[in-house]
């Protein structure tokens, strides 16, 4: 049987998550549902992931006749369905029959039957229950015409210290380290004296227990990561058992750290994820950039389109205010997620749950139950932009930009206690440079230590505090290639162990960098120094730019100094560095510096390694991305400013295929140009 890695279908899907198992008693509104499906244009379904207790009501007896009823009615009327395995919400019977599935928290107490998440990875009495379902599932619907994709469980993760766990734990170490010794001299346990003498005495960091052993707690990540792979990749098992070989997906969410995505990539053929930013709490740019780096870190992981697995049509009820969408939103989010490669605008939930936890969750059809709502009218705007804009299913993003946002960097410098706990801004520092680079037009890979670099022009990376994966060696090779890289601050302090780097930082890129890390200052909270420019630098920079949080001390060797710090006892220190290695060149910004800096460094970048753009002027507040086939190349552009902005779109060359081209760009509002041969 052929495996399929891509979806066999030529439209850009929309829909989202339904569950009929809620209304089985109401078969009229069923039959209301496709008829509010189809005035919404709505082609797909995702179905299964909370119907475990209805599909298997006692141990090993099933009733999965009302799934496949649903799969058929849909699939009769032109809807498709993702089948969900329902793992991530087991029924009461499972935990009572067999307590081990039940997770161990930190403080190592059993928790009980409740919520979602609650359950043990390592346990086989678990893991044999998912297997047999998932069979099942793919067995009976696996190759029905109407499945087009296999969904695993429901937003994996969560840790559990059980003692399955524990034991499996010190299998890992034992993998990684081989002796005891070795574990011992990676960790550094001879400070405290901490020495272990056996695998058996390591334990999972506990407030009972450990908990400042950094590379304890750095492993213990990683573990957890590789027991959640490794229960995706049983499922996935399970379903290929079950002779099905339909392409298979979860949904991530977003900026969650409790997991490394990356390291899903050999069990997936399609990056998902669920996005859910909180809309009008910042200016709408904002949002729509943090939002953007993340789609743009869903596409990275395959390096194809991915899918928007799940997103509010109108508000959520777990964020801290239900604010709605004001009208327009909709419609740019679901664009923005297709300009940055996703295949599809789905949502979570097709109909409003009547009772528990999600009931006040905006949906497409919510407890009014009729179409004149303004959410299910600007669903079916959505649904009506989609069908215009189906020739760009499939179609890639080419980007020569990338920016290095690494998941166990992050883990490690929010765990190092020190230079500054009150707030380490890594992801401040990386959001800050993706807006500097969304401002130029272009498309930007997210990537992080493991991927190849040689593809680009140009990488950015923030705060790289842990050096791992030959990252040192790969960043020389870029630069004297010919490369351009912006590093800063707080980068090559410690190894993979979280274990500081002895001589000169940051390790071995001292003499590309043309210079070393002497100290770092952490500032307070109300504390700023700022960066001047240096005469006649060879960016031309000309302003002053604030510095917050953190200024690092460096001593140059061959570096060209652009800025300097204007006061404190650092004051005429560099802020600012330029080295020539090789054939490229490496930037690097010794403090946290504000966003307007970067906006202006990346634009000095650009102009100076002649980076094309495809403006030349882009208004704040307006985002532009491309996206590509092997025939053709299109332009989306978007305004999310709240009033209709000047735009000189390109005068030949493009048609447009949706939107109206004018003289402003109106609020909201989103214009697909196509560009002519």
């Amino acid at each position: 049987m052929q495996k399929n890695t891509n979806i066999r279908l030529e439209q850009l899907l929309h829909g989202g998550d339904y569950n009929p198992e809620q209304w089985l008693d109401s078969p009229e509104i069923l039959e209301k549902d496709l008829e509010f499906f189809l005035k919404a244009n709505i082609n797909v379904i995702t179905v299964g992931m909370f119907s475990w207790s209805v599909l298997e009501p006692e141990d090993g007896k099933y009733q999965i006749d009302w799934l496949i009823e649903i799969v058929n009615k849909m699939y009769q009327n032109g809807i498709y369905t993702i089948l969900g395995t329902p793992s991530g919400a087991r029924p009461q019977w499972l935990a009572k029959s067999y307590p081990e599935v039940l997770r161990v928290n930190a403080n190592r107490e059993r928790q009980l039957f409740g919520a979602r998440h609650n359950h043990c990875y390592t346990s086989l009495a678990y893991r044999k229950k998912v297997r047999d379902i998932n069979m099942l599932l793919a067995k009976e619907l696996g190759n029905h015409p109407g499945i087009i994709l296999l969904h695993l469980s429901n937003e994996y993760g969560g840790d559990c210290h059980c003692p399955l766990c524990q034991a499996k734990f010190r299998e890992w170490l034992k993998e990684r380290y081989k002796t005891i010794e070795e574990l011992n001299r990676r960790w550094n346990t001879t400070f405290w004296s901490h020495i272990y003498q056996d695998f058996e005495q390591v334990e999972s960091p506990s407030p009972k227990g450990e908990m400042l052993l950094h590379a304890l707690n750095l492993d213990w990540r990683r573990f957890v990561t590789a027991q959640t792979v490794d229960f995706a990749e049983w499922e996935k098992q399970a379903i290929r058992d079950g002779g099905c070989e339909k392409p298979i997906t979860t949904n991530f969410m977003g900026d969650y750290d409790g997991l490394n995505y990356r390291k899903f990539k050999e069990v997936l053929d399609i990056a998902s994820w669920d996005s859910y930013p909180e809309w009008h709490r910042k200016p709408e740019i904002q949002t729509a950039r943090e939002t953007a780096m993340q789609h743009d870190f869903m596409r990275s992981l395959l390096k194809k389109p991915f899918l928007l697995m799940e997103s509010s049509p109108s508000s959520t009820n777990w964020q801290d205010v239900s604010k709605l969408r004001k009208p327009g939103i909709l419609r740019a989010a679901s664009l923005q997620a297709i300009a940055h490669g996703s295949d599809s605008a789905l949502y979570f939930q097709m109909r409003q749950s009547k009772g528990a936890s999600e009931k006040l969750h905006g949906a497409v059809i919510d407890h009014y139950g009729g179409e004149d709502t303004r959410v299910y009218q600007e669903v079916c705007q959505v649904g009506k932009a989609l069908a215009e804009l189906t020739e760009l299913r499939g179609t890639k993003q080419n980007s020569k930009i990338a920016l290095l946002y690494d998941t166990e960097n992050r883990w490690a410098l929010m765990d190092a206690q020190g230079p500054r706990n009150c707030g380490m801004p890594y992801k401040e520092t990386a959001d800050k440079m993706y807006a500097a680079l969304r401002r130029q037009g272009v498309n930007v890979d997210v990537i992080d230590m493991e991927d190849v670099l040689k593809d680009y022009q140009i990488i950015l990376i923030p705060m790289l505090y842990m050096f791992r994966a030959g990252i040192e060696k790969k960043i020389r090779a870029f630069v004297e290639n010919g490369g351009t890289v912006i590093m800063t601050f707080w980068s090559g302090v410690v190894d993979d162990a979280d274990s500081c780097f002895l001589g000169e930082t940051p390790s071995k890129l001292t003499d590309v960098l043309g210079l070393r890390r002497t100290e770092i200052d952490g500032l307070y909270d109300e504390e700023e120094n700022t960066a001047i420019p240096k005469k006649n630098n060879s960016l031309s920079l000309n302003k002053k730019y604030t510095c917050r949080n953190l200024c690092e001390l460096v001593k140059v060797s061959d570096a060209e100094v652009l800025m300097t710090y204007e006061k404190d006892f650092y004051k005429g220190l560099p802020v600012l560095t330029c080295n020539q290695y090789g054939k490229g060149r490496i930037y690097y910004v010794c403090a946290d510096m504000e966003e307007a800096f970067y906006t202006d460094l990346i634009e000095a970048v650009f102009e100076k390694e002649k980076i094309e753009k495809p403006f030349s002027f882009i208004p704040e507040g307006v985002e532009v991305t491309t996206r590509q086939s092997k025939e053709d190349s299109y332009l989306i552009v978007q305004n999310f400013n709240r009033e209709a902005v000047a735009l000189d779109f390109p005068k030949s060359n493009y048609e447009v295929i949706y939107g109206t081209q004018s003289e402003k760009l109106d609020s909201f509002s989103t214009v697909v140009l196509k560009k002519v041969k």
